[in-house]
């Protein structure tokens, strides 16, 4: 099996949580202060030697496509306005990657975004990483599944533990444990009830797959809303070769919903040394007059 070159990146949903900010904005492109979720995980693929990027969009994404490309009246102001620090910034964005764009032309679901992205594929082994998830050091994640996929040469699943309560929000792997790392996925429950849950490992939205994907995703009958679900091709795939899957060790991030997106940016926000002090008082101070309200 050849080592993973290619990622695919489904960008094409309509953000609908985020309507009407997402109208004419893709929800990949929402800042989490000053850099857009989606480059957050291109800059990840990038660094562990991904140097193929196949973002599956939509009539309404050009904004992701704008962004890693050059904007040359934006450079000449940078330049002219002698600003070189942010005019560097803006270049090296336009200059990360070469990227490929499908159309998704119906919004049929993840697994029919996936295959849109076959022809770009071809007969490659590819990650899939979904564009609202962020991963603290997704480098050492990244690096981990390509282990694991060298090691094995079948498809690698991410994993993490979330509450039992919560189970019902996420694809759901039953496991049986190789080692301390590495588990063997033995099936995968779409949004299962907590009392039929066969664990709390969620899918977290990393996937580095074989090209027989592609051939499940073709026979993977519509489900709920007409969509054809990764999860289902997922299930055909285990029936004809295993899929192996690791725990992550770094905190993940889902900014997929607002009160998500919200979490996230104050997390990150409050991690910057130049805007962390006086962002700690203000939420102090509205903490304070949350209390007082009670």
């Amino acid at each position: 099996m050849r080592d993973i070159r290619k990622a695919v990146l489904p960008v094409a949903g309509w953000g609908t949580r985020f309507l009407p900010a997402t109208k004419a904005m893709p929800k990949e492109m929402l800042p989490i202060i000053d850099k857009p979720i989606i480059q957050f995980i291109v800059e990840a693929l990038v660094n562990v030697g991904i140097e193929n990027l196949i973002f599956v969009t939509g009539r309404h994404k050009k904004a992701i496509e704008n962004h890693f490309d050059h904007n040359v009246e934006l450079e000449e102001h940078l330049k002219k306005a002698g600003k070189e620090k942010l005019l560097k910034e803006v270049v090296y964005i336009a200059n990360m990657i070469n990227p490929i764009y499908v159309r998704q032309k119906e919004q049929l679901g993840l697994g029919h975004a996936v295959l849109m992205a076959e022809p770009a594929v071809s007969q490659e082994p590819f990650i899939v990483a979904l564009g609202d998830i962020i991963i603290d050091n997704e480098e050492e994640e990244l690096s981990r599944m390509l282990k694991l996929f060298r090691k094995f040469g079948n498809s690698i699943i991410a994993l993490m533990e979330v509450p039992w309560e919560e189970v019902s929000k996420y694809g759901i792997a039953k496991v049986r444990e190789l080692d301390e790392e590495t588990y063997i996925i033995e099936d995968l429950v779409e949004k299962p009830s907590p009392e039929e849950a066969p664990s709390n490992l969620a899918i977290v939205g990393r996937y580095a797959f074989t090209p027989s994907i592609f051939e499940k995703l073709k026979i993977t009958k519509p489900g709920k809303g007409g969509e054809i679900q990764l999860t289902d091709a997922m299930k055909m795939l285990l029936e004809e070769e295993a899929i192996y899957a690791y725990k992550v060790k770094n905190p993940v991030y889902d900014t997929g919903t607002p009160l998500g997106y919200l979490k996230t940016v104050i997390t990150f926000a409050l991690r910057r040394e130049d805007i962390n002090g006086e962002l700690k008082e203000f939420i102090k101070e509205r903490i304070g007059l949350i209390g007082d309200v009670r």
